[in-house]
Protein backbone atom coordinates (compact mmCIF):
# COMPACT_ATOMS: atom_id res chain seq x y z
CA UNK A 1 0.00 0.00 0.00
CA UNK A 2 1.58 3.23 -1.12
CA UNK A 3 -0.74 5.68 0.62
CA UNK A 4 0.59 7.60 3.61
CA UNK A 5 -2.86 7.79 5.22
CA UNK A 6 -3.63 4.69 7.33
CA UNK A 7 -7.37 5.22 6.79
CA UNK A 8 -6.91 4.98 3.01
CA UNK A 9 -4.96 1.74 3.51
CA UNK A 10 -7.79 0.30 5.60
CA UNK A 11 -10.41 1.32 3.05
CA UNK A 12 -8.38 -0.25 0.23
CA UNK A 13 -8.10 -3.48 2.21
CA UNK A 14 -11.85 -3.58 2.89
CA UNK A 15 -12.64 -2.92 -0.78
CA UNK A 16 -10.42 -5.79 -1.88
CA UNK A 17 -12.42 -8.28 0.19
CA UNK A 18 -15.69 -7.54 -1.65
CA UNK A 19 -19.03 -9.24 -1.14
CA UNK A 20 -19.55 -12.76 0.11
CA UNK A 21 -19.18 -15.38 -2.57
CA UNK A 22 -22.43 -16.95 -3.67
CA UNK A 23 -21.59 -20.27 -1.99
CA UNK A 24 -21.23 -18.48 1.37
CA UNK A 25 -24.59 -16.73 1.17
CA UNK A 26 -27.39 -18.51 2.99
CA UNK A 27 -30.74 -17.67 1.46
CA UNK A 28 -34.14 -18.23 2.97
CA UNK A 29 -37.27 -18.96 0.97
CA UNK A 30 -40.76 -18.43 2.27
CA UNK A 31 -44.26 -17.93 0.96
CA UNK A 32 -46.69 -15.18 1.95
CA UNK A 33 -50.29 -14.69 1.02
CA UNK A 34 -51.01 -11.20 -0.23
CA UNK A 35 -54.13 -9.33 -1.20
CA UNK A 36 -57.00 -11.45 -2.52
CA UNK A 37 -55.26 -14.63 -1.35
CA UNK A 38 -52.46 -14.42 -3.94
CA UNK A 39 -49.29 -16.34 -2.98
CA UNK A 40 -45.89 -14.66 -3.24
CA UNK A 41 -42.56 -16.49 -2.91
CA UNK A 42 -39.92 -14.40 -1.11
CA UNK A 43 -36.17 -15.08 -1.32
CA UNK A 44 -33.99 -13.21 1.21
CA UNK A 45 -30.39 -13.14 2.38
CA UNK A 46 -28.51 -11.84 -0.65
CA UNK A 47 -25.19 -10.06 -0.17
CA UNK A 48 -24.99 -8.85 -3.75
CA UNK A 49 -25.29 -5.50 -5.47
CA UNK A 50 -28.77 -4.47 -6.53
CA UNK A 51 -27.95 -5.11 -10.19
CA UNK A 52 -26.78 -8.66 -9.39
CA UNK A 53 -29.96 -9.37 -7.40
CA UNK A 54 -31.95 -8.00 -10.37
CA UNK A 55 -30.11 -10.40 -12.66
CA UNK A 56 -30.83 -13.40 -10.40
CA UNK A 57 -34.48 -12.30 -10.19
CA UNK A 58 -34.72 -12.09 -13.97
CA UNK A 59 -33.29 -15.61 -14.33
CA UNK A 60 -35.68 -17.01 -11.74
CA UNK A 61 -38.72 -15.28 -13.25
CA UNK A 62 -37.90 -16.79 -16.62
CA UNK A 63 -37.28 -20.24 -15.16
CA UNK A 64 -40.61 -20.42 -13.30
CA UNK A 65 -42.62 -18.38 -15.80
CA UNK A 66 -43.82 -15.82 -13.29
CA UNK A 67 -43.64 -12.11 -12.67
CA UNK A 68 -41.86 -10.58 -9.76
CA UNK A 69 -39.78 -7.77 -8.37
CA UNK A 70 -36.76 -6.92 -6.24
CA UNK A 71 -37.58 -4.99 -3.07
CA UNK A 72 -35.06 -4.08 -0.34
CA UNK A 73 -32.55 -6.67 -1.60
CA UNK A 74 -35.03 -9.54 -1.65
CA UNK A 75 -36.74 -11.19 -4.59
CA UNK A 76 -40.53 -11.48 -4.63
CA UNK A 77 -42.03 -13.86 -7.20
CA UNK A 78 -45.71 -14.11 -7.98
CA UNK A 79 -47.06 -17.54 -7.04
CA UNK A 80 -45.96 -20.39 -4.78
CA UNK A 81 -42.63 -21.66 -6.14
CA UNK A 82 -41.10 -23.04 -2.93
CA UNK A 83 -40.66 -26.44 -4.57
CA UNK A 84 -38.64 -25.23 -7.61
CA UNK A 85 -36.69 -22.22 -6.35
CA UNK A 86 -34.24 -24.05 -4.01
CA UNK A 87 -33.01 -26.26 -6.85
CA UNK A 88 -32.67 -23.29 -9.22
CA UNK A 89 -30.68 -21.31 -6.65
CA UNK A 90 -28.43 -24.27 -5.79
CA UNK A 91 -27.69 -24.64 -9.52
CA UNK A 92 -26.46 -21.03 -9.39
CA UNK A 93 -24.17 -21.78 -6.42
CA UNK A 94 -26.26 -20.43 -3.53
CA UNK A 95 -26.83 -22.24 -0.23
CA UNK A 96 -30.40 -22.52 1.06
CA UNK A 97 -31.31 -22.39 4.75
CA UNK A 98 -33.52 -25.20 5.93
Amino acid sequence: MSNDDPLDDLLDELDSQGDLETSQQKLSIRMETRRYGKPVTIIEGFDLSNSEVQSVASDLKGAVGAGGTVDDGRIELQGDHQDRIPELLRDRGFEIRS
